[in-house]
Formats: structure tokens, sequence, C-alpha cells
């Protein structure tokens, strides 16, 4: 794993999980959506047309992020699914600065 210092602590828990599936699609639930970054953001934008955008920097360079309303993640899933596409949930369910 890269160095995680330079990220946020949301970004930090999020490359930590990433890491452990690197294969599988993370959803990663922030507030009213689940979002998805770096390859996974790209892949997803491409598979559901979603719109790609960035969130802060790393190295240098725009983090790409995409994502979908929460309440209607399950047709998202679905459409993965029937793709062939392995996807994951993630919930937060504390801080990450306390972690």
């Amino acid at each position: 794993m890269t160095d995680l210092s330079q990220h946020t602590p949301m970004m930090r828990q999020y490359l930590t999980i990433k890491a452990e599936f690197p294969n599988i699609l993370i959803f990663y639930r922030m507030g009213d959506f689940y979002e998805l970054f770096f390859d996974d953001a790209k892949k997803a934008s491409d598979l559901l047309d979603i719109s790609l955008t960035a969130r802060g920097k790393t190295g240098g360079n725009a983090i790409p992020m995409g994502g979908v309303p929460y309440h209607a993640v399950e047709n998202y899933l679905a459409k993965l699914v029937q793709l062939g596409e392995s996807v994951a949930i993630c919930e937060q369910i504390g801080d990450p600065k306390n972690k």
C-alpha cells in the first residue's frame, strides 16, 4: 500500500478498505450518496453512465470520483451484478478521524 499520510482520514479509510478488496467495486457511503473513487469511479462511470467528477488531490492529481444517491443504489448494484461485476457496500459507522 502507498503512503497514506498525505490523505484525509476518510480517504485513508477508503484506501485501506480498497487495498483489502482490489478487484471489487467499493461503494463508500458519504451522507446521501455512495461514492466510488479512482479506478472504481472511472469504471462505474462507464458502466452506469454516471458523472465522473473529482475530490481533492493526491500527488498533485485530482482524485476521480463518481456517486449515486443512497435511495437508488439497489438499481445500480443490480446493473453491475448483471454485468458480472463484484461490488461491496461500505457504511460509515464512526468518524474516520477516530480510526
